[in-house]
């Protein structure tokens, strides 16, 4: 009943829905609810040590039986660089000096680790159905190990020819990220260097446009993922030749997503125009709904150090402001539907999304 089988025939899933890996926001708990749903689970490994990897993998094994995708980043991490994290943490002052707190007390930013020989190793070992890639790909010496493992490769273009050169060079399935998405954007062709990234995401074509566009330039088969909140996006993404979504925002109010609660206050505040890309929380671009430091500094400040650094000298003003239940410094990932996003648990809604989207194409096809 689905216009393309080929993701659900390829990935063996009975509906034509991925989970996004949210770094941070999702563990193999929704992973395992959205896999029972009928979609592809997913779980982030950026952000975790090696045998907590393992450990979720096992807990997925456990209570969910369709297939696993493990994500991965792939950046290029940047050189220490003390006088920028200086000037970040000088311009960051009078938030501090507000609080009561010194800048001197910046934390470590948050791990992010690129895709390396220890990673490779795990999925070597644990063997997940799919793997998953976020800036770029792996070096072709690691992809090609992940690729001898069976795996299907998939990772994300936020342009045409990211997605090209994706093709080209070893990927399986595309995953067309439209400047609409929440979260890191996963370009990784354009420069985002602070003096360079309002250029590169002025330029960044929103799902819709991208979409059609991509299926036409590669012959693989492509995901749709941006701003798509329910069945009436799922079914546009069919119509442009997409052969599934990745969902993002859609799971993250879900009691199995492990957002905080002011993150779901804010979410539930939601507007179509309360969202911006910005780089203040990392160093790279991501979109999050508006905040206070957002405002006051705005969003693609280049005060902010280079990607993953950025993040450190917030830590202390977020864990401030969150104890007294705000989140003025809290990265607030949402994308652009974010307003569309229901309630339920994550195994219901991607049941009934899958419902409701065929519906959708029943009717457009009888129309």
């Amino acid at each position: 009943m689905w216009p393309q089988r080929e993701l659900l025939d390829r990935l063996a899933i009975e509906l034509p829905i991925v989970q996004a890996p949210m770094a941070g926001a999702n563990d193999a708990t929704l992973a395992i609810a959205a896999s029972r749903g009928g979609a592809l689970g997913s779980i982030p490994c950026a952000m975790l040590a090696p045998e907590r990897i393992e450990r979720e993998v096992t807990r997925f094994r456990e209570h969910a039986t369709g297939p696993l995708n493990l994500n991965f980043f792939c950046h290029l991490p940047s050189p220490p660089d003390p006088n920028a994290e200086a000037a970040w943490r000088e311009r960051l002052a009078p938030f501090y000096r507000e609080a009561g707190l010194d800048p001197e007390d910046a934390a470590p930013a948050a791990q992010r680790t690129p895709f390396d020989d220890v990673q490779c190793v795990l999925v070597e070992r644990l063997r997940p159905e799919v793997v998953s890639f976020h800036f770029g790909l792996p070096d072709a010496p690691l992809l090609a190990r992940v690729k001898a493992t069976g795996a299907t490769v998939m990772a994300s273009a936020t342009t045409v020819a990211e997605g090209r050169w994706l093709a080209t060079n070893g990927a399986d399935i595309i995953i067309a990220q439209g400047l609409e998405a929440g979260g890191h954007r996963g370009a990784f062709l354009e420069d985002t260097r602070a003096d360079t990234v309002a250029d590169a995401m002025a330029r960044q074509p929103g799902t819709f446009a991208l979409v059609p566009q991509l299926v036409d330039a590669i012959d693989r088969p492509v995901i749709a993922a941006g701003g798509i909140g329910d069945a009436r996006g799922v079914a546009a993404a069919f119509a442009l030749g997409a052969c599934g979504v990745q969902l993002g925002t859609y799971y993250l109010a879900t009691p199995e997503s492990l957002i905080s609660d002011i993150h779901r206050a804010a979410l539930a505040e939601a507007r179509d125009d309360n969202t911006v890309v910005t780089r203040l929380f990392s160093g790279r671009p991501a979109r999050s709904l508006v905040n206070r430091v957002i405002r006051e500094l705005g969003p693609l400040s280049p005060a902010a150090p280079p990607f993953p650094t950025a993040g450190g000298a917030l830590a202390p003003l977020k864990q401030a402001a969150e104890a007294q239940g705000r989140g003025d410094f809290s990265s607030l990932w949402a994308g652009q539907a974010a307003a569309l996003a229901p309630h339920g648990d994550a195994e219901t809604l991607t049941r009934r999304l899958g419902d409701e989207t065929l519906v959708r194409l029943k009717a457009l096809a009888t129309d």
